[in-house]
């Protein structure tokens, strides 16, 4: 029996866009969720959680940079340097150490923004 290659290629594509989606937007909402608490013990409004971009500026300030330093995303190869900073500031912030932060907070993040956020860490605005 002759399989048609077009057909299942089709089929692949379509639930392979729709799975890849899915898994992408669960992603995207525990982030969200655990980002809301962390925001909140910060001192930010946590429906900021939820805006895709502004939610890395704040998260930027968290760290004790200014806001500004946020643009840095931009910039290919300077933002995978500079979100590992932010992580490891984070953590700090809620006295984590840098392998916590590295693993939990930029490989993983919302198991340690987790963490963080329900946990009973407190704030601590870095230096």
């Amino acid at each position: 029996m002759d399989v048609d290659n077009t057909t299942l290629d089709q089929w692949q594509s379509v639930f392979g866009g729709t799975a890849g989606t899915i898994i992408g937007l669960a992603y995207y909402i525990l982030l969200a969720i655990a980002m809301w608490k962390v925001f909140t013990k910060a001192g930010y409004p946590g429906i900021l959680a939820l805006i895709p971009i502004v939610n890395w500026f704040f998260l930027v300030k968290i760290a004790g940079y200014s806001a500004w330093w946020g643009l840095l995303a931009l910039i290919p190869l300077v933002n995978v340097v500079f979100a590992i900073i932010v992580a490891i500031r984070v953590g700090r912030a809620f006295d984590h150490g840098a392998v916590f932060s590295f693993f939990l907070l930029f490989l993983i993040a919302p198991i340690g923004y987790f963490i963080i956020g329900f946990s009973a860490d407190r704030y601590s605005k870095p230096a």
